[in-house]
């Protein structure tokens, strides 16, 4: 990925500053007017700045833009980029508009309260013009402030607010270092930027669960989520109190295992006595482990997977939690109900072995203490061994780890799912993948009848292209005619 030289924030907000083809306003409420205040000490600020807003009340704020339910949204963000932008366009374009790109910058904050008991968060947006006459540009992105005091985090607020213009107006056609450039300037560890979203011309081709999966790689945040049409979310507004079951895997491509299993663990969830069976959100989550190939992570084959586990209808997850206590971590952080994680019984007998919690002073143990520290179910898929059915009944361990497993059995947090469709359990996604890659129209069956749609008519993990693998039981005289 191209990497940019870091300018500081200071020499962003005069480069702006100085662009006499970028004029707009900024519009900022919560924890002081900070960003603006970086392009007034810069200097020239008069060359950029049509006007400077801060409606702290909030009768005046909903007399501006309208009333809401919450001032710190996105809801609000947007009604404060649209109001103030349109202003621009209506006082501004008829003097100054074949020359002019015209920017509205808005932020609504809640930065740390005097008791230190507040969710310190942020949204912050850039609505632009990436020409002059141009129809405008968005940028959307949610940041948690983890700074200990508010002057602290009002700092950390302008820097990200000036980095996310400059990266607006500098950066739109390469989204990777847009985002990037986000936190230059801080150190690691003052924020978290949990939320990308774009739209407009200056994005075309832009596609927001990619930058999704840049938040992640570039360690802006752990996780990250989109719906089942690509729209990327913020995870509390979704997550929050509400019983979430987790479905980890690769997904190379969906098949009727994993579907299978979805629906057979959800099953077992909602019956259990603690959870609230009308509300259980079902997540497919990829960790970038999983993701990644030879070490790198490849765009076009994110986005395959993507694909078809939209067909699921489930928000999808990319994170960078590759030990199932840190998954469970963030998720406990997200809800207070009852967190179900789906899983192979052949996953779970990875998750006993010791060499994984290396890391760990208090390695398995401590792993364990980490994921059950609140209620939290497993459960736990068969699978299919010699056209037997092996269920957690039948899973043997080292002894004193057998024990371990009885105990949290007792518990009640391990549970075997015993009602499954025993046709799929010989499907291995590997083996359809190679047969999707060779031609072997087999793959088909292997896969509902919306994914296989699906990877026809998008051309995905190689579909169509030239192929090269023999297929498995194929003659030499059978390959030459492909």
């Amino acid at each position: 990925m191209t990497k940019i030289a870091a300018r500081s924030t200071l020499q962003k907000a005069l480069d702006i500053n100085v662009d006499a083809s970028r004029y707009g306003t900024f519009a900022e409420i919560g924890a002081g007017q900070e960003v603006v205040r970086w392009f007034f000490q810069a200097g020239g600020a008069a060359g950029t700045i049509s006007k400077s807003i801060s409606a702290y009340d909030m009768q005046v704020s909903d007399a501006i833009y309208g009333g809401c339910q919450r001032y710190v949204s996105r809801q609000r963000l947007e009604a404060m980029l649209a109001y103030e932008q349109q202003l621009n366009r209506d006082r501004l374009a008829a003097e100054r508009g074949s020359t002019t790109s015209f920017f509205t910058f808005a932020d609504t904050v809640s930065a740390r309260n005097y008791q230190g008991t507040n969710d310190c968060h942020a949204w912050l947006g850039v609505l632009f013009q990436h020409e002059p006459n141009a129809d405008d540009s968005q940028v959307v992105v949610h940041v948690r402030m983890l700074d200990d005091t508010n002057a602290e985090q009002q700092h950390a607020l302008g820097i990200v607010g000036v980095n996310l213009i400059y990266g607006a107006l500098n950066f739109a056609d390469n989204p990777h270092v847009m985002l990037q450039s986000l936190v230059d300037g801080l150190s690691p560890g003052r924020i978290e930027i949990d939320l990308v979203d774009v739209k407009g011309p200056a994005f075309d081709g832009v596609d927001n669960r990619v930058l999704s999966l840049y938040l992640v790689e570039l360690g802006l945040t752990g996780a990250a989520l989109f719906d089942a049409d690509g729209r990327v979310l913020q995870s509390t507004e979704v997550l929050r109190k509400r019983p979430l079951l987790i479905q980890r895997g690769r997904f190379r491509p969906l098949t009727h295992v994993n579907m299978d299993l979805l629906t057979s663990a959800q099953a077992k969830f909602e019956s259990m006595p603690d959870v609230d069976s009308e509300r259980v959100l079902p997540i497919m989550e990829m960790s970038m482990h999983d993701l990644a190939l030879d070490d790198e992570v490849c765009v076009s084959d994110f986005v395959s997977r993507a694909e078809v586990v939209a067909t699921s209808g489930c928000i999808v997850m990319v994170s960078d939690f590759v030990e199932y206590h840190r998954l469970a971590s963030f998720l406990f952080s997200q809800t207070d109900q009852a967190i179900g994680l789906a899983l192979g019984l052949q996953t779970l007998r990875e998750l006993f072995k010791d060499e994984y919690y290396a890391n760990l002073d208090g390695g398995l143990l401590e792993s364990f203490g980490r994921l059950f520290k609140r209620k939290l179910n497993l459960l736990v898929y068969p699978y299919q061994s010699d056209n037997s059915l092996v269920t957690l009944d039948e899973l043997k361990l080292p002894p004193s780890q057998q024990h371990l497993l009885e105990y949290l059995r007792e518990l009640g947090y391990v549970h075997s799912i015993d009602d499954v469709a025993r046709q799929h359990l010989s499907i291995h996604s590997p083996d359809v993948l190679n047969m999707i890659q060779c031609g072997d129209e087999r793959w088909v069956e292997c896969v509902p009848s919306a994914v296989a749609e699906r990877i026809k008519a998008k051309k995905l993990f190689g579909y169509g292209e030239r192929r090269k693998k023999k297929v498995a039981g194929e003659t030499p005289a059978a390959a030459r005619r492909r």
